[in-house]
């Protein structure tokens, strides 16, 4: 899993947890006859996939917002001595899971694509109950705007109109840290 999980571990451990995980976490997380959107556009932001053409906006607006980040989100990513290189790694990541249409890692950018202000996740849930996880963070900026609560609204929208997930786990937002920890998992395939 690429830094966005808050694991601040080598790609190598990455692979080995992604090998551990079950199957139905490995799996194409919508059906292949879904379209799957690339882009969602606003009147003063638009979504483009994750990866490596967006990679200097995503690392300039992480490691701008670091101490941000990890107080809304928890845990210790971004960290300080993450590079560029660490980056492409991440987003040659990003880029595999969406191609294998197994995860949506999406830029939140400018309406005119200059600069990014956030991310936002559509992962497969490992627990009973929910077959996609949303998350998102947004540079400290945005934050203190208000732009965080406008994108979930948005994004709630757009996951109800033009996705086909049934149950989504909006974590951190609609269900605590802890009450997630506690949900049984997902039956292993």
């Amino acid at each position: 899993m690429p830094g966005r999980y808050n694991h601040p571990m080598k790609p190598a451990i990455r692979i080995c947890m992604l090998a551990s995980l079950p199957v139905a976490a490995l799996a194409q997380l919508v059906p292949p006859s879904f379209s799957v959107p690339t882009t969602y556009s606003a009147a003063t932001y638009k979504l483009v996939p994750l990866g490596p053409e967006v990679a200097a906006l995503d690392y300039q607006a992480y490691m701008g917002s670091i101490d941000h980040i990890r107080k809304t989100q928890g845990g210790n990513w971004p960290r300080p001595g993450l590079t560029m290189d660490d980056q492409a790694k991440d987003m040659a990541g990003e880029k595999a899971q969406w191609d294998g249409r197994k995860s949506f890692p999406f830029a939140v950018l400018t309406a005119d694509g200059t600069k990014e202000l956030g991310c936002f996740y559509l992962r497969p849930s490992g627990k009973a109950g929910y077959d996609v996880v949303a998350t998102m963070w947004t540079i400290q900026d945005a934050f203190d705007k208000g732009f965080e609560d406008q994108l979930y609204k948005d994004m709630k929208v757009w996951l109800e109109k033009a996705w086909p997930f049934q149950k989504v786990a909006w974590r951190g937002r609609e269900i605590t840290p802890e009450a997630w920890r506690a949900l049984p998992d997902k039956p292993k395939q």
